[in-house]
């Protein structure tokens, strides 16, 4: 009986340690949730994934720039997806002091440009080059707009960056805005499906990009001295005609995610998502207006292979 004992005790012991371990505190993880399907999509994965580790977690809404004063006072504690072209001042300072901790890039690859169908690379030779598109831009116009290019670009109240790029580099298209993300899909498709002219200012990961072929123009790179220095862009003897800045997605946490939750962090370390993936579950969510956690549930139970490794690294 007391063998017994001390082995019950001792099994006792190391279950404890092993939690201990695992989990340093019992509170949940709390993760943001954002304005866009793709950040549900991150959030839910690393959700699902913390649940199978072992943790509790819950999801808050929070916009993507307050978000960054919550994460600092410890009030949110994760953001698996964090876009570093539309941070506000908050963001970098937060960091600098030490308040937010960037874990690492997630895996996405984003991508904010001018893209048009793949077949359109028939009616202009030379694409992607802009110096092609150029040339052949009435290829890309219609009635209202010929002998001009027609180029969709975001809704007026998204801003106003590829209409500007259009004015200050004197390109031959004519910028006309789209009236919602909605309307510019629904263009897109129709234009697919005629193969009519098509050139959009469009971003990625994006579910229409599981659905169609879709190629982007190579614009002059995005460079800081831009406004001041004219040879960066199109034109030689212009400012302000350079391409778009592209941004960096990473993961950050909470400055003390690391000390309560040290296997949880392990795990977040490895989480990665490529665009393919998201893609996929997004054309699932947005397009066939699936469940959002139906769609991540059963990624999660059709690549074990994928994450098992990452949940591993959180119990050691």
């Amino acid at each position: 009986m007391t063998k017994l004992r001390s082995l019950l005790t001792g099994a006792a012991f190391l279950a404890a340690s092993t939690v201990g371990a695992l989990a340093a505190s019992t509170d949940p993880i709390k993760i943001a949730i954002n304005e866009w399907t793709g950040q549900h999509i991150s959030a839910h994965v690393a959700g699902q994934l913390l649940e199978k580790a072992g943790y509790k977690v819950e999801y808050v809404t929070a916009g993507a720039v307050p978000q960054f004063a919550a994460i600092a006072q410890g009030n949110l504690h994760l953001q698996p997806e964090t876009w570093d072209n539309n941070v506000g001042d908050i963001y970098p300072k937060a960091v600098k002091s030490g308040d937010i901790v960037e874990v690492g890039p997630l895996g996405l690859s984003p991508r904010e440009g001018w893209m048009y169908p793949s077949y359109m690379a028939e009616k202009c030779p030379g694409l992607p080059a802009a110096d092609a598109l150029i040339k052949c831009a009435q290829a890309f116009g219609n009635a209202e707009t010929f002998p001009k290019g027609r180029l969709i670009t975001y809704p007026a109240d998204w801003g106003t960056r590829s209409k500007d790029l259009v004015a200050n580099a004197g390109l031959p298209l004519a910028a006309v805005a789209g009236g919602s993300e909605g309307a510019m899909i629904a263009e897109l498709k129709s234009a697919y499906a005629a193969k009519a002219p098509m050139l959009m200012m469009f971003w990625a990961p994006h579910w229409i990009h599981a659905e169609h072929k879709m190629d982007w123009v190579e614009l002059p790179a995005a460079h800081a001295d831009c406004g001041t220095d004219p040879k960066h862009g199109f034109d030689p003897a212009k400012t302000n005609d350079c391409g778009f800045a592209q941004a960096n997605i990473g993961k950050i946490v909470w400055k003390g995610f690391k000390e309560n939750w040290p296997g949880a962090y392990k795990l977040v370390e490895k989480i990665n998502l490529d665009n393919e993936t998201q893609n996929l579950m997004m054309l699932e969510i947005d397009n066939k207006k699936r469940k959002l956690e139906e769609v991540v549930g059963e990624w999660v139970k059709a690549n074990e292979a994928t994450w098992k490794p990452w949940v591993d690294a959180a119990k050691m």
